[in-house]
């Protein structure tokens, strides 16, 4: 794990937004709880999530719901790294594609990407893959997101 003084801004700020926004939002308190930044650039997010049963449908396998509020948080962390704001507007659109599943115990990686963020809306996508022997391994879900973010942009610029 890199220590405070190798990260980026952008990591530091995720990492911050992390730990004073999940509390405050009921259903990502409840379900991101173990989240961990891993990596974090200009318009790029990574993290990880250790799967308990929160996480599981009544297969035992992730829940369609979940990957999609994974989605959700994630497509405005990616907004968030674009520069430095706290807010990430409001979802105007999700959509999500499942391609694989997870179980319990296994980890994930996410990965959001801004792939633009203008003064009305910003366009994001996200991807959930397994974590194999400790690597980025299959894809699980990807999705797209699109926010409204008018108003939210960071005050320090």
């Amino acid at each position: 794990m890199a220590s405070d003084s190798t990260k980026t801004a952008e990591h530091l700020h995720i990492e911050h937004l992390v730990r004073t926004k999940i509390p405050q939002g009921a259903i990502y308190a409840f379900l991101l709880e173990p989240v961990v930044i891993t990596n974090a650039s200009k318009d790029y997010c990574v993290a990880r999530l250790l799967l308990n049963e929160r996480h599981m449908n009544s297969q035992k396998s992730l829940h369609g719901s979940v990957s999609a509020t994974i989605i959700d948080w994630m497509g405005g962390m990616a907004i968030a790294t674009h520069d430095l704001r706290a807010g990430t507007g409001v979802s105007v659109d999700i959509h999500v594609t499942y391609q694989s599943g997870a179980k319990l115990g296994e980890e994930i990686e996410i990965e959001g990407i801004a792939e633009r963020v203008g003064g009305n809306l910003a366009y994001t996508r996200v991807n959930l893959f397994k974590v194999q022997d400790g690597k980025r391994g299959s894809i699980i879900v990807s999705g797209t997101h699109t926010k409204f973010v008018k108003g939210s942009e960071s005050k320090k610029q």
